[in-house]
């Protein structure tokens, strides 16, 4: 399988200090990952405006970007395997950085969309290669489950907190301004990792799996793309019969390859497992509920309310003080008692603020738009840490990079299908009907927290100290 995996011959113990540096570094470039995933949605009519680009170009300079980043991230981690943790961690954010220099730059749509592609590729080498550092960092099972919960929380955090980030930056500086802040980030990281992040790799490298690649950048392509061309290309029209019998076509032969390859990119035995399968559904449904609830509210509140880019962002501060609030809490109690309790929790406040919204029109009040955000922040920020342990604890130790590649994927595709369901739902609305158009993507909102509900019922009861995990049959 080619994916980032954890050595069972672990390298000298670090010391405390060292173990949570390392842990603060990679949660730095995580910052950055998840900030980028959402800054972007509150710019985008301002992007708009200034590229002369409608609402599915707009989908497209979201998506392009988390398409490639969850298409490439097992790779990666393969990568990692072969040439180092550490060094593919730096790659990544020299290549994320110069393609964000490129999106600020950028003279149209086309050459943006372009740009926030390569940002994919950059991005795709930090997330699950910063999970096996921390992972590699941590040999003690609840200390681990505590910086797991504290890297989850980072990277939930980041991306509630894009949105109120973004506004204040475009109403101040621009839509440009959205990537060059990106800059001095990425020079800090690039050298704190250089001083402080030991290097690491597997024992054995395995092979890159190029059937097993393509297929799987074809498959989520496909998909996302039907849905975000669908309004204009009519949901039976040839064009649109044709782009489903392409994703069906590379879904089952994704399927078909990684079953008999020795060495797959992705092996569908790991699903076998009830609490993994579970989980990964998990992450998808949560990240489909927020990319969806940032995506609506951007486009009502600017479109239909006549917000400016800051105050939109600045509506979203409940969402970002609940996950903030919410995610390294629910990290501990991860750590304490598992991972089910906080599931529960996500999932019933993911559930309650789709409800709110459920009836939204022009001139549904603004308290309730703030409570209900607050509610889906909370219900974020409870998701994020139980769902990765989970996932990690449904695999052997071993295979923890696995499980964190595996985990961000889903995340990855979560949000590029929240953002392409969101986008289809709206597309053609006038501002003014846009709150009644919204309203389905509500109930798909409350629909991912049932998911969660259900997820949390499936999850392990066991702290993660009480005993080592495993998959029957995942082997």
């Amino acid at each position: 399988m080619t994916v980032t995996t954890i050595s069972p011959a672990q390298p000298p113990a670090l010391s405390r200090r060292r173990r949570w540096t390392v842990l603060a570094v990679c949660c730095l470039s995580m910052f950055l990952v998840g900030l980028d995933t959402t800054i972007v949605n509150v710019g985008l009519p301002a992007i708009g405006d200034g590229l002369d680009v409608g609402t599915r170009g707009l989908e497209w300079t979201v998506d392009a970007y988390t398409i490639v980043l969850a298409a490439l991230l097992i790779s990666s981690g393969a990568l990692a395997d072969r040439f180092g943790r550490r060094r593919v961690f730096q790659w990544g954010l020299a290549v994320f950085g110069a393609a964000s220099l490129l999106c600020a730059l950028a003279p149209s749509a086309g050459a943006l969309v372009a740009a926030r592609a390569v940002q994919g590729i950059g991005a795709s080498m930090l997330s699950p290669v910063a999970l096996a550092i921390v992972v590699n960092a941590m040999p003690d099972p609840r200390e681990r489950a505590q910086a797991i919960g504290v890297w989850a929380a980072v990277f939930g955090v980041s991306m509630a907190a894009g949105p109120v980030t973004g506004g204040a930056l475009v109403d101040g500086l621009g839509w440009r301004s959205l990537f060059w802040i990106n800059a001095p980030v990425v020079v800090a990281a690039l050298v704190l990792s250089a001083v402080f992040v030991p290097e690491s790799r597997a024992p054995k490298a395995r092979r890159l799996d190029l059937p097993g690649q393509i297929l799987l950048t074809v498959t989520i392509g496909a998909w996302t793309g039907v849905l975000i061309e669908g309004p204009r290309i009519g949901w039976t029209s040839p064009t649109a019969l044709a782009a489903y019998a392409v994703a069906v076509a590379a879904t089952a032969g994704f399927v078909g390859v990684e079953t008999r390859r020795e060495e797959p990119l992705m092996d569908p035995r790991l699903f076998r497992g009830p609490v993994f399968s579970g989980a990964v559904l998990g992450a998808v449904a949560v990240f489909v509920a927020l990319n969806a609830a940032l995506l609506l509210n951007t486009l009502y509140l600017q479109h239909t309310r006549g917000f400016t880019p800051l105050a939109a962002g600045t509506a979203t501060l409940p969402m970002a003080l609940g996950a903030t609030v919410c995610a390294p809490w629910s990290g501990r109690l991860v750590g304490r008692i598992g991972p089910r309790p906080p599931l529960y929790l996500a999932g019933g406040f993911l559930t309650a603020g789709g409800l709110c919204l459920a009836g939204l029109d022009r001139d549904t009040s603004l308290p309730l738009l703030l409570f209900a955000y607050l509610l889906i922040g909370i219900g974020f920020g409870f998701a994020n840490a139980p769902i990765t342990n989970t996932a990690v604890s449904g695999l052997p130790p071993a295979r923890a990079g696995v499980a964190g590649a595996i985990t961000s994927t889903a995340r990855q595709v979560g949000a590029a299908l929240g953002i392409a369901l969101a986008g289809a739902l709206v597309t053609g609305s006038a501002p003014a009907d846009l709150g009644r158009a919204s309203r389905p993507g509500w109930y798909l909102v409350a629909a991912c927290g049932l998911v969660v509900l259900l997820v949390a019922r499936a999850s392990r009861t066991k702290k993660p100290a009480e005993s080592a995990p495993s998959l029957a049959g995942a082997r």
